[in-house]
């Protein structure tokens, strides 16, 4: 991991929203979308830079895209990961309510799961 590429993923407040939000396991496009209240293009433009700087990849599942935080590199990496945990971020916790709501509702694509150890 590029650790430049890695901190210019990281100094954008809506990409360490959608980090926070995949610490707690694989999420769809459309629940990102509506669990942080943004566009679904502004959603997909950031996760395709935390995909370019190796933070997170995705997987298909039908017509869905499922994002999940890559694993850790190496110890930056790890470490990078942590810290975001640690950030007390001003709409972290409403991201987090809006996202188990919507999560209580089925999500968007309910058909399929959500923990990427599910088949």
């Amino acid at each position: 991991m590029r650790a430049a590429q890695a901190y210019r993923a990281l100094a954008d407040p809506t990409r360490l929203r959608i980090l926070r939000l995949l610490r707690g396991g694989a999420l769809c496009v459309g629940d990102l979308v509506r669990a942080l209240r943004i566009p679904q293009p502004t959603a997909s433009r950031h996760l395709a830079y935390l995909q370019r700087a190796a933070l997170v990849h995705h997987e298909r599942r039908g017509p869905w895209s499922f994002y999940l935080l890559a694993d850790p590199a190496d110890e930056f990496h790890q470490r990078l990961l942590e810290s975001v945990a640690a950030l007390n971020l001003p709409a972290g916790r409403k991201d987090e309510t809006a996202l188990l709501a919507l999560q209580r509702k089925g999500g968007c694509c309910p058909e399929h799961p959500r923990n990427g150890n599910e088949t």
